[in-house]
């Protein structure tokens, strides 16, 4: 009972589309009607107003982590923890209010992964940052980072944590794979450079 209770809390923790709430509230227009029409910071970002990006962000990120962070102080449950985190990540990307159309979940993989076991978070980032970089293109950073969380809790020894970071790697690459397509046919657009 308690375990499903912290996959509802999640779920609906991970559901608050900030992108959205953020556009509207700085009137921006209509997220789902710019850019790809995804509700994370990436396309929050084309609207040209980089504050709005970085706040969407954060907050898309901190949902993750709040949910993990809550459930380990008030369940004081690993298990609980990791489910509520795998929820959020679930409510990000698949969000009931918006017909399950949501956003690919990076921030929230990451605040996640943060809250979980904050030096693979790390490393999930440096992950990010080392893909984006050397590719210019945010998805590649995006599936970098999700390939690359299951193989870091275990070199870290954090087997605990191996079947929830192969399920948000699922996830990430799942929101990705139309990305996938366009990066395998060479018309992934580069960040700054329109499609």
């Amino acid at each position: 009972m308690t375990l499903a209770l912290w996959i509802v809390v999640g779920y609906l923790l991970g559901s608050v589309p900030f992108g959205i709430l953020i556009t509207r509230a700085m009137n921006l227009g209509d997220l789902r009607q710019i850019g790809s029409g995804n509700i994370g910071a990436t396309n929050v970002l084309r609207t040209g107003n980089k504050g709005a990006a970085l706040a969407t962000l954060l907050l898309d990120g901190g949902k993750g982590a709040v949910a993990v962070l809550l459930a380990r102080w008030l369940a004081q449950d690993e298990s609980a923890a990791q489910l509520a985190g795998l929820a959020a990540m679930a409510g990000h990307c698949f969000p009931v209010w918006l017909k399950f159309k949501g956003g690919k979940g990076v921030a929230t993989f990451l605040g996640t992964m943060l809250a979980l076991a904050w030096p693979i978070g790390l490393l999930c980032c440096a992950t990010w940052l080392a893909a984006f970089y050397l590719s210019k293109i945010s998805s590649v950073g995006a599936i970098a980072a999700a390939a690359s969380v299951a193989p870091w809790t275990l070199l870290l020894g954090r087997t605990d944590l191996t079947f929830v970071a192969l399920m948000l790697t699922f996830i990430v690459l799942y929101r990705h794979r139309e990305n996938i397509n366009r990066l395998r046919e060479g018309t992934e657009p580069k960040v700054g450079k329109k499609s």
